[in-house]
């Protein structure tokens, strides 16, 4: 589908009222966790837009396009609350923390199999090992207080057991820049992958920032604060990795093409019918939105679409679905990787005062302080054991142990052993 051959709606046409705005939430109990996850994704998406489109018209005095800006602002609002309100008022914060680790973990490594610019892969899949460990500290957590098994809410879809211990996901904030692709010469679906994993990693961290002062007790509190600090990380590596040099109305194309993109996924994989019509509808009016991008475009600089997107055609749908094989094996490859200013490299090959080292003694001075170190302490303390869902034992040797939480791996030199990222043929 190319969405720039399509004829566009009027978008004063899309602004919908208060009956129409307000959609019926799914049953938490029924729901296919893909679903959950693709409203979780497209809720980030549309956040993504909504405050590029706040930050450029703070960057323009030209008040004539701040005016075309704010309109198409307000439906995408639309859009998003439209999105958010699927999730029912009886699926509570940390069910719902549940979904959003999911879908880090399962776009993540769906993106990054289809990466093929080796930089943002290796980015993708150094995160992935940390999102793939938050969900099993969520998980040990939700056991704990609701006695609620994650395995059932994830459809036994994705694997629950320790990835990069998140104790090691603490970073010298310098060590998560990195460097930023060029969207005038990377593939199309680099461009795209850098703008959704951003956008997702985003909201995941809007998310934790927000819930954490409505968590119910001290624990899963310090653990939204905890988890996160790591998301900011992520957040930093993965918008470093846009394009940098392309202007606000080359973005804007950009925000609109991916939201069209990934509404058209959604839609071509949906299995609910009342949703499906949702990301139809959301499709159409994004189609608008694109050809009105285009339009400013031309107007204020003097560009074609094609100057910028030369090929509007979409790349496959973007489908999320299981990864479990992808995830143990970039678990058992680099897992003792950490950042180093723009590049990733083993602890091993550090200098004893790098910037790693001294942050984690700053930050981290001994595990039992650190949140995510607790929580899996005070499960095996109650139950013997930690909490997991695993279909055959962990790739890493050191994290098989159920009866302690290793704290050691991902950050101290020789706790593990790691060969290199790879990339895609």
């Amino acid at each position: 589908m190319n969405p720039f051959l399509h004829h566009p709606t009027s978008i004063i046409g899309t602004i919908g009222n208060f009956s129409e705005i307000y959609p019926k939430p799914y049953c938490k109990h029924e729901v296919d966790p893909y679903t959950r996850t693709r409203i979780i994704l497209m809720n980030g998406t549309e956040f993504e837009a909504n405050w590029f489109s706040h930050q450029f018209s703070r960057h323009t005095s030209n008040n004539d396009l701040r005016r075309e800006l704010s309109l198409t602002r307000m439906v995408e609002k639309q859009q998003q609350l439209r999105v958010s309100l699927l999730k029912p008022c009886d699926e509570n914060p940390l069910e719902h923390t549940i979904g959003y680790e999911q879908l880090a973990v399962d776009l993540t490594a769906e993106l990054a199999k289809r990466e093929c610019d080796c930089y943002v892969k290796k980015a993708l899949d150094f995160a992935l090992l940390e999102d793939f460990d938050h969900l099993y500290r969520y998980a040990n957590q939700l056991e704990m207080e609701q006695g609620v098994q994650a395995e059932r809410l994830v459809g036994r879809y994705t694997e629950i057991m320790p990835g990069r211990p998140t104790i090691a996901h603490h970073r010298f904030p310098m060590d998560n820049v990195k460097r930023h692709i060029n969207s005038k010469t990377a593939d199309k679906q680099t461009v795209l992958n850098t703008m959704i994993i951003t956008a997702a990693e985003q909201q995941t961290m809007n998310y934790y920032m927000n819930i954490a002062t409505l968590a119910t007790n001290d624990a899963l509190r310090k653990l939204y604060q905890e988890i996160a600090l790591v998301e900011e990380e992520h957040v930093t590596q993965y918008g470093c990795l846009v394009d940098a040099n392309a202007t606000w109305l080359e973005m804007l194309l950009w925000h609109e093409y991916c939201e069209c993109y990934l509404y058209w996924s959604c839609y071509m994989t949906e299995t609910d019918k009342y949703i499906k019509r949702i990301w139809e509808e959301h499709l159409e009016m994004e189609i608008g939105h694109l050809h009105k991008a285009a339009e400013l475009l031309k107007k204020y600089e003097g560009k074609e679409w094609q100057q910028v997107i030369p090929d509007g055609s979409f790349p496959p749908p973007l489908s999320l679905h299981e990864n479990i094989s992808y995830v143990r094996e970039i678990l058992g490859s680099t897992v003792q990787f950490t950042g180093c200013r723009e590049d990733y490299k083993k602890l091993e090959d550090l200098p004893e005062n790098a910037d790693f080292f001294s942050y984690q003694r700053r930050i981290a001075p001994s595990p039992d302080i650190v949140p995510s170190h607790c929580v899996i302490e005070r499960h095996i303390k109650r139950y013997g054991k930690d909490y997991r869902f695993e279909k055959c034992e962990n790739p890493i040797c050191a994290l098989r142990s159920r009866a302690c939480d290793n704290t050691s791996v991902g950050r101290e030199p020789g706790a593990a052993v790691s060969t290199d990222f790879f990339c895609n043929k």
